[in-house]
């Protein structure tokens, strides 16, 4: 590629990256949970998409929050596991945060 395509070709892409974040495009959302595996913890499960890069870690906590309460609104969402298959969530959130919903003490 010669500078002048590269001095072009980039902001088009930031333009089109802003697009999407401006949309909602990034935002988290949730995602089907994973089977559980032997020695978690019991409870039902929420898992949620999110891009590692742009998403807040309490962003990824309050929709797993309001995933549990839509189901039981005294549970709290307790942090499981994490995963990166592409097949769970589309490429530009590629984290699927799993959470199990467990009652409030």
């Amino acid at each position: 590629m010669t500078r002048r395509a590269t001095a072009l070709a980039l902001p088009l892409a930031l333009t089109i990256a802003m697009a999407l974040v401006g949309c909602g495009a990034l935002d988290p959302f949730p995602t089907l949970a994973p089977n559980v595996v032997s020695g978690a913890a019991a409870g039902p499960r929420v898992a949620i998409c999110y891009n590692t890069l742009m998403t807040p870690l309490a962003a990824v906590q309050e929709e797993a929050q309001q995933e549990c309460a839509t189901n039981n609104p005294r549970t709290v969402a307790v942090p499981a596991d994490t995963d990166w298959y592409l097949q769970n969530c589309p490429l530009l959130l590629p984290a699927r945060a799993t959470f199990t919903c467990m009652p409030k003490k």
